[in-house]
């Protein structure tokens, strides 16, 4: 009975943890599924450079208004898109590959984000809006990273099928639709938005580690594409509500906590999931091969 009312007490006594939870709880139904998609489109490492991209966009918002949800929001925003318009056109009009200009755009924009909150700000607000406080989520926050969920949930299930296609084979998808781009545009700012609001609890560094590691670790577990996204999903809002505990009783910072509760899950992954976990590889060497 003791264990069980250290699990549950923290949050019913205190409303900043329970609105830490619901903040958990909306990002992993939106960042989960995302993460799943980047994961399949072998774009894991650009969710990294896409949560760096934000970074000039949430300094400016914080230059002109201060610490402001909306400016920073909007702003981050705003630089993600820009990002990844940028980027596609170096693709497209040079010989530069996509991940290369992507690290060449994020390089400079976490190196102009930091410089920029540096002139108004201090060393408190550089680690605010790198590293985040979840404990910290206000109304206006808590607002944000829910409807930026249900937009996410909502565009999933009307674009479902074009983005799975394009996954597997887009040059298919673009002789029958003949808008492949259209799909990969959408899909990116879907990405931008999570990691926006991503960024108000878990901060720009913290916030790519939600998306993609239970992402990856549900790829450990099962090949159909809706059952990775449930499971994506789960693992992230159990990071969430485990990482929280830690942070709580172990007085440590809450975001990394969270997102070292999502790599341990990803460890004990490795050695056994059903998809390519140490033991099922030793166990079936030849299903794996085949």
């Amino acid at each position: 009975m003791l264990v069980a009312s250290q699990l549950i007490d923290p949050f019913v006594d205190y409303a900043f943890m329970r609105r830490a939870l619901v903040a958990c709880a909306a990002l992993a139904l939106g960042a989960g599924p995302v993460g799943v998609f980047l994961v399949l489109r072998r774009m894991s490492l650009m969710g990294d450079a896409m949560s760096h991209a934000i970074l000039p966009g949430v300094a400016l918002g914080f230059l002109l208004a201060g610490l402001s949800v909306p400016a920073m929001s909007v702003g981050g925003l705003g630089a993600g898109i820009l990002v990844a318009v940028l980027s596609g056109l170096a693709t497209r009009y040079t010989r530069g590959a996509e991940d290369a200009n992507f690290a060449a755009f994020f390089s400079i924009s976490l190196a102009l984000g930091v410089l920029l909150i540096s002139v108004k700000g201090n060393a408190v607000d550089l680690t605010h809006v790198l590293f985040g406080s979840i404990l910290a989520v206000d109304d206006s926050s808590l607002i944000l990273v829910a409807s930026v969920a249900t937009v996410s949930l909502f565009a999933f299930a009307l674009i479902l099928r074009p983005l799975a296609v394009e996954c597997f084979d887009p040059i298919f998808l673009s002789v029958v639709d003949g808008a492949g781009g259209r799909w990969h545009l959408i899909f990116l700012v879907l990405v931008v938005l999570n990691l926006v609001s991503g960024f108000q609890a878990l901060g720009t560094l913290m916030a790519v580690g939600l998306m993609m590691l239970p992402a990856i670790t549900a790829r450990l577990w099962t090949q159909g594409l809706g059952r990775m996204m449930v499971i994506a999903a789960a693992i992230a809002l159990m990071s969430g509500y485990c990482g929280l505990l830690i942070s709580f009783y172990a007085n440590l910072p809450s975001g990394p906590s969270i997102v070292l509760a999502a790599g341990t899950v990803h460890l004990l992954s490795l050695i056994v999931g059903t998809e390519g976990g140490v033991i099922r590889r030793f166990l079936h060497p030849r299903h794996l091969r085949g």
